[in-house]
């Protein structure tokens, strides 16, 4: 039997902020574009019903705005759910100034519009970094492909934290100037690392990506850490759920092999889906074919879907999601 580990403590373990757009980080000068495509994203989800277009536009455009981008959705035209989406840009909103004019724009757009139609809304301004945690245990596909689009200056966001069970993964995470942490799940002592993993989350962290990381979390802990968490499996569940489920689909001769991104819920494997994929497969292909192509399908599923999310393009509507 191995000798316990001890878990980390989490003072000052991970980087308290992450860099604002132009600073300086890990991206290399693919990112290129510190130029605002627009000012401010905004996030509406309420009951349909008729002049919530027309409410919103009228503000905006009484604030001297320009729409640059905008899309909507209605679940049911007659008592549905209403979405809507829209890129705007403004001037003015710079400078010293700039913190006190975007406060007063956004409690002018609630007074004015949001309260009237009961809005849920959120207003994102350009330059806005989500901070995003990894979680990964063994396998690296899916770790190493975010690495590298963050290097690229591929996501709207800064990676400040791998975490994992293990350590087989702290050479790559650091060598893309990512802070690496080790919180080992011992037998039994899941409540510790929960804990422990939450202490080095807390305040540093807006996104949490679980990037095939082999362990459930716990709905307390979900809770207390208090930030969307996205998780990645394949889409043989729950046909071909636990261990080795490429074996037993190259046993059932599966034609496709696919993948899911999902939020996570407190129940396993259950919440809103995100984004999925599929590729077909035939009988000449081994399992470890099966597997291989099943990692492709993995990570580029998911990176996607830690895209649409930083791209504030996916809004939760109860078990489902609508992702523009």
């Amino acid at each position: 039997m191995a000798p316990p580990e001890e878990t980390p403590r989490a003072a000052d373990a991970l980087p308290a902020k992450a860099p604002e757009r132009g600073g300086s980080s890990a991206r290399g000068p693919a990112d290129g574009d510190d130029e605002p495509r627009y000012t401010a994203r905004l996030l509406i989800g309420c009951a349909d019903r008729p002049g919530i277009v027309a409410a919103v536009s009228g503000f905006l455009f009484g604030q001297g705005a320009n729409i640059v981008s905008s899309h909507q959705y209605s679940t049911d035209p007659t008592g549905g759910r209403f979405f809507m989406r829209t890129e705007l840009f403004l001037a003015g909103l710079d400078g010293s100034a700039a913190d006190a004019a975007r406060h007063l724009f956004q409690e002018s757009f609630g007074k004015e519009v949001a309260d009237r139609f009961e809005m849920d809304w959120e207003l994102r301004w350009w330059g806005e970094r989500s901070r995003i945690a990894i979680l990964v245990s063994r396998h690296d596909h899916c770790l190493v492909d975010l690495l590298w689009r963050y290097r690229r200056g591929e996501l709207d966001g800064d990676i400040v934290a791998g975490i994992s069970n293990h350590e087989d993964l702290r050479r790559e995470t650091e060598a893309a100037g990512v802070a690496y942490q080790h919180v080992p799940m011992l037998e039994g002592g899941k409540p510790q690392a929960e804990t422990a993993m939450g202490e080095l989350l807390a305040g540093r962290a807006d996104l949490l990506v679980l990037a095939r990381y082999m362990q459930v979390l716990s709905g307390d802990f979900l809770s207390r850490v208090g930030m969307p968490a996205i998780n990645i499996h394949h889409s043989f569940l729950p046909a071909f759920a636990g261990a080795d489920p490429y074996r037993r689909a190259h046993e059932r001769g599966v034609k496709l092999i696919g993948a899911t991104a999902h939020y996570v819920t407190a129940e396993l494997d259950d919440g809103p889906i995100i984004d999925q994929d599929v590729v077909r497969v035939d009988h000449r292909q081994s399992a470890h074919d099966l597997e291989r192509v099943g990692r492709d399908v993995e990570r580029l599923v998911l990176a996607r879907a830690v895209s649409l999310h930083l791209d504030d393009r996916v809004i939760v509507d109860g078990r489902r999601t609508v992702v523009f």
